[in-house]
């Protein structure tokens, strides 16, 4: 069995021979092969190489164009700077005011720079392993987006202050993201995964205005160009479970602050849950024995189409024998 049909059938509830491998992975990647970390951010030829490598070393079963969450702040013009040995740099907003919003252009995916480029990256996996491997395009959910663009502080004052701008530059973002996600899905993208972490700083009745409305047409758009969508919102979503539900989203990724069984039951029916245990003092600085506990423990509390990830990306220096003992648990699991 391969990793498509592997993550088809789980997902369909039938029987496997292990659950899926779906961890994140990004900075890992290139230090891996040995390559700086600007060019797997620069040069999709790098990100596919490292995550090819990666995956069929410590047997992953979704390769994955997620890189950075700054593709789309930089196709939209902001400044966004690549150290050669760090993550990308925004260190302006974009939109300061929105009064310049009306100049905030929808670019062109297929004309643009970091976004063609993903594009580009999901060709060459479809080519290299598509028949394999199921492959995750990705682009930012609208809310994420807009706090990209305009800073983390100032949406959350938006929110009160002038929230129908707000919701005139989440619809901005929102057909930037379908042409984005829509273009990867013709290139090859087998499903699209999108982050929205900054939707889980708010309650639920501003999560249900100013980030699931978006997430929900954004995933419609997704189904209806044929892919399947994966929401990711990093951490302590606990009081949004029961709004993500409604999403439409295929997967969604659970954060390791979140009780996996809580999720896996407020989820059932709606979405496979993917999750969950503590990427650093799990992954990153735990022991082989425990990574195995960690990922029984997610698999116990699970159901037929549970998926099994650290809460979130892969950190960096994680140890190669504790990224190997992941899929060995899986492999090793008694209860399929």
């Amino acid at each position: 069995m391969n990793s498509k049909e592997r993550l088809t059938r789980r997902l369909a509830g039938k029987p496997v021979d292990r659950a899926p491998n779906c961890n994140l992975i990004m900075a890992f990647a290139p230090l891996y092969i040995g390559k700086p970390q600007s060019q797997f951010y620069l040069d999709y030829k790098v990100l596919v190489e490292s995550n090819l490598r990666v995956a069929k070393d410590f047997d992953l079963d979704i390769l994955g164009a997620i890189s950075d969450p700054f593709r789309e702040v930089f196709d939209f013009g902001g400044k966004v700077e690549f150290p050669e040995d760090d993550i990308p740099l925004c260190s302006d907003n974009l939109l300061k005011s929105y009064e310049d919003l009306p100049k905030l252009q929808i670019f062109d995916p297929y004309r643009s720079t970091r976004m063609q480029d993903r594009i580009q990256g999901i060709e060459l996996y479809k080519r290299e392993a598509g028949s394999e491997y199921p492959i995750m395009g990705w682009v930012e959910a609208p809310f994420a987006e807009a706090v990209d663009l305009r800073g983390m502080n100032e949406i959350m004052l938006d929110v009160y202050d002038h929230p129908e701008k707000l919701h005139q530059l989440l619809e901005i973002c929102l057909e930037a993201e379908i042409r984005s996600a829509v273009a990867q899905i013709k290139a090859g993208a087998d499903l699209i995964g999108m982050g929205d972490a900054a939707a889980s700083l708010l309650g639920p009745d501003l999560f249900g205005a100013f980030a699931l409305p978006y997430e929900q047409r954004l995933i419609a758009a997704v189904h209806e160009a044929g892919a399947l969508a994966r929401l990711h919102i990093c951490g302590n979503t606990t009081a949004i479970l029961n709004l993500m539900k409604l999403s439409g989203a295929d997967i969604i990724d659970v954060d390791w602050k979140v009780n996996f069984k809580l999720a896996c039951e407020t989820y059932r029916g709606y979405a496979a849950a993917c999750g969950n245990f503590d990427p650093v003092a799990v992954v990153q600085q735990g022991t082989p024995a425990r990574i195995r506990e960690a990922v029984w423990k997610c698999l116990d509390a699970g159901d037929a189409n549970t998926l099994i990830m650290a809460g979130c990306e892969i950190p960096l220096s994680t140890p190669h024998e504790n990224l190997k003992a992941i899929a060995e648990a899986l492999r090793d699991y008694p209860r399929y």
